[in-house]
């Protein structure tokens, strides 16, 4: 499938960065082999402001995902997070009618059937505050700010 060609539709739904930071940190332990130990919070943090992360930049996914879908709106769907939490009905409503039909996987396994706890979370929105000092929370936003600065974009 290639977005150029139109033969795909894509949604990228765009969180907060310090709660995309924050699951990203529980993900990369939940991953990861419990005899290497947990990777710290200021370790992953330092990475994350870095660009430094499993997939690339934080920032570079962000604008890339909302270019392409202020670009083809019809291909490429840029849902924010908090917003879909706050009124999630109308968000699904839209998802829906955006991939022509929506089937839901609730149980969590891969389709080897093993159990995928790393992809599930609560997903609470401002969870960020339970793990980020004032320090770590002022680093995250003059990164992001800087990235994302001149892009109209507001997370």
């Amino acid at each position: 499938m290639d977005l150029k060609t139109g033969t795909c539709k894509l949604v990228y739904p765009c969180r907060n960065p310090k709660d995309n930071f924050v699951s990203l940190w529980h993900f990369v332990n939940k991953m990861k082999p419990e005899e290497k130990g947990q990777t710290t919070l200021p370790h992953c943090l330092d990475n994350f402001c870095r660009g430094l992360s499993p997939c690339g930049p934080f920032w570079e996914h962000v604008l890339g995902y909302h270019k392409a879908s202020s670009e083809t709106p019809e291909e490429v769907l840029f849902p924010k997070y908090e917003d879909m939490k706050e009124d999630p009905c109308a968000h699904l409503r839209r998802l829906a009618g955006f991939l022509d039909a929506l089937e839901v996987d609730e149980s969590g396994k891969l389709a080897s059937g093993e159990e995928n706890k790393a992809f599930f979370r609560r997903g609470e929105v401002g969870d960020w505050a339970n793990y980020l000092s004032s320090e770590m929370v002022d680093r995250t936003d003059r990164v992001v700010e800087e990235k994302l600065c001149g892009s109209g974009l507001r997370l």
